[in-house]
């Protein structure tokens, strides 16, 4: 079982997962906000295969008591608490997905221009760099060259932040290549979707307008296969709806009108 973080007083009721996958510690202000009205737990997933990670989680909430718990998935971590509820739907009582990746590929393609056309030509040139040194086998410490990579891609994933200290522990490349190849090949299936049909508590996704991760990839598709489904779409706003000037208030009114 990985390691965790406990905000607040228990009961634990809620539970926040950081995305990445491999970024452990960055949804900790999400986790510290709402432990001013609940227990919240921050598991940190550690399991290197998808199926480990489903089942990482599921042993955690067992574990410290917290099913039936309010699962809040950020980015990756969406789509993780996605297929734990889906695996497992007595685990949570409503499934909260924040600034979750597409639900199909045709959405998904979308993201790497998007990206891009919001670097200036130097982030372009430096980008290309250290994807071509992720790519290499010679390359010895990509976590160090991931962690370059994910800030200069956070620039292009951001409107208009307010300053916050990065929380993120560590990066973890080789767990990141490993499932998100795993995530990839369920999405190009339709099998990524279809697990949606298993799942039977509520599901809300909230989701920055200028995410470039589109919300049409999440609200579309989920439309399809889930039975209580709503989205929330924030204006003005980028991926992580915390560091986001213009909807830091409205995303959090909204994360604790579900808790």
């Amino acid at each position: 079982m990985g390691p965790i973080r406990r905000w607040g007083q228990g009961p634990y009721g809620v539970a926040v997962i950081h995305g990445g996958p491999g970024a452990p510690g960055e949804v900790a202000p999400v986790a510290r906000e709402l432990s001013s009205a609940c227990g919240v737990l921050e598991p940190f997933q550690t399991a290197r295969t998808l199926e480990g990670q489903v089942q990482e989680l599921r042993d955690v909430l067992q574990n410290e008591d917290a099913v039936p718990c309010t699962l809040i998935g950020f980015s990756y971590g969406a789509i993780l608490a996605y297929l734990c509820t889906a695996r497992y739907p007595d685990l949570a009582r409503k499934l909260v997905l924040i600034g979750c990746a597409p639900f199909e590929e045709q959405y998904a393609l979308k993201i790497p221009e998007t990206r891009l056309s919001r670097l200036s030509p130097e982030q372009r040139v430096k980008a290309a760099e250290l994807e071509r040194l992720l790519a290499d086998p010679a390359t010895i410490d990509k976590h160090d060259v991931f962690c370059q990579f994910g800030k200069l891609m956070a620039e292009a994933d951001t409107l208009n932040p307010v300053h916050m200290e990065d929380e993120m522990i560590h990066c973890q490349y080789d767990i990141f290549r490993q499932i998100w190849d795993e995530v990839r090949r369920l999405r190009q299936s339709g099998s990524l979707l279809s697990a949606g049909k298993a799942i039977t508590c509520p599901v809300i996704a909230i989701h920055g307008d200028y995410d470039p991760h589109p919300v049409d990839g999440v609200r579309e598709p989920l439309s399809k296969v889930l039975t209580t489904f709503r989205c929330i779409t924030l204006k003005n706003c980028g991926h992580r709806p915390w560091i986001e000037r213009d909807a830091i208030d409205p995303f959090y009114s909204a994360l604790m009108r579900e808790i």
